[in-house]
C-alpha cells in the first residue's frame, strides 16, 4: 500500500477484530505505523496487507511514536501492555500522546493517566469506541474521549482516520464512563427488541413486515435495522460477542455500586448474558438474548 503523505509516526497495539482495520485506516490516512500484537502471526499478516513495521514489545512499538493507540480486551490486558519495563509508557518520549480504545474500567483509565503524568511530557486519553467491527472496517466509529483538551486536540486528527464522531467528554475516565452509558442503552434496546420479535412470532405475524413498518416510527434503532431479522432467523454468528458484552456490563455494574446509580434492568440483562455463556454461547452475537425467550 502506497502512502503519499507523512503525518507522523503511530503505533497500534492489539490487532483484534477492531484494531486490525483501525490500524489500517491510519496507514491510509498517511501515518507511518508500527504494530504489536500478542499473536505475532496476525501482526505479520497486517504488515503484509498494509506495510509498516512489527515491534517485539509494546515498548518497542511506542519508542519514537508521536501517537500510540491500544485496543485490547480488559483491565488486565491493558495494564499488561501499558505498564512495566516492556510496556507502552516505558517507550513513550516527550510530546507523545497515548490513546486507549479498549473498554475498561474508569479506575484503570485514571491509573494510566496518572502514570503518564508522572513521566511528564506524555499525555494519556481514554478513548473507548462504539460501532462494532463494521464501524471499524468502514472507518465510522464513535469515539468518546476522556483527558486534557491539549492532548485531545493533538490526537483528534489521527483518530479521525477511523472515527466519524470523536468527542471530548471530560477529564480522565470520562470516556470510559460515557461508554458505560452507551452499553446501558444498547442492552436495553436489545432486550426490548428480542421481546418484540419473540412476541411477533408468537402472535403469528410476518416479522419482516412488522419490522419494516415499526422501523419507520418511534421504535426505530440501529439494533432493529441490523439485528431484528437475524434474531428471527436464529442467526448469531457475527457482531459483538456475548462474552464481550458481559464483560462490559460487569464494568457498568461495578461502577454503579460505587456511584450509587440504580440499574435494575441492566443488572438483570447482565445475568441473562451469564445464562447464555453457561449455554456455551459466549461467542454468539449479543442479540442472542432472544434465545432465552424462545427456549432455544
Amino acid at each position: 500500500m502506497t502512502v503519499t503523505t507523512d503525518k507522523g509516526r503511530a503505533a497500534f497495539i492489539g490487532l483484534g477484530n477492531m484494531g486490525y482495520p483501525m490500524a489500517g485506516h491510519l496507514v491510509k490516512a498517511g501515518y507511518r505505523v508500527t504494530v504489536y500484537n500478542r499473536t505475532a502471526t496476525k501482526a505479520k499478516r497486517w504488515v503484509a496487507e498494509y506495510g509498516g513495521d512489527i515491534a517485539a514489545t509494546p515498548k518497542a512499538a511506542a519508542t519514537g511514536a508521536d501517537f500510540v493507540f491500544t485496543c485490547v480486551g480488559n483491565d488486565d490486558d491493558l495494564c499488561g501492555v501499558a505498564l512495566g519495563e516492556a510496556g507502552v509508557l516505558a517507550g513513550l518520549g516527550e510530546g507523545a500522546v497515548y490513546a486507549d480504545h479498549s473498554t475498561v474500567s474508569a479506575d484503570v483509565a485514571r491509573t494510566l493517566d496518572a502514570a503518564a503524568r508522572a513521566r511528564r511530557g506524555i499525555a494519556f486519553l481514554d478513548a473507548p469506541i462504539s460501532g462494532g467491527q463494521a464501524g471499524a472496517e468502514k472507518g465510522a466509529l464513535t469515539i468518546m474521549v476522556g483527558g486534557e483538551e491539549v492532548a485531545f486536540a493533538k490526537a483528534e486528527p489521527a483518530m479521525r482516520a477511523y472515527g466519524r464522531a470523536v468527542t471530548l467528554m471530560g477529564p480522565a475516565g470520562a470516556g470510559q464512563l460515557t461508554k458505560m452509558v452507551n452499553q446501558i442503552a444498547v442492552v436495553g434496546v436489545i432486550q426490548g427488541l428480542a421481546e418484540a420479535v419473540h412476541f411477533a412470532k408468537a402472535a403469528g405475524l410476518d416479522v419482516g413486515r412488522v419490522i419494516d413498518v415499526i422501523s419507520k416510527g418511534a421504535a426505530q434503532s440501529w439494533q432493529m435495522e441490523n439485528r431484528a431479522l437475524t434474531m428471527a432467523k436464529d442467526e448469531f454468528d457475527f457482531g459483538f460477542a456475548v462474552d464481550w458484552m458481559r464483560k462490559d456490563l460487569g464494568i457498568v455494574v461495578d461502577e454503579a455500586r460505587r456511584n450509587g446509580a440504580s440499574l435494575p434492568a441492566t443488572a438483570m440483562i447482565e445475568q441473562f448474558y451469564a445464562r447464555l455463556q453457561a449455554q456455551g454461547g459466549g461467542r454468539w452475537d449479543s442479540s442472542a438474548l432472544i434465545k432465552l425467550l424462545a427456549g432455544r
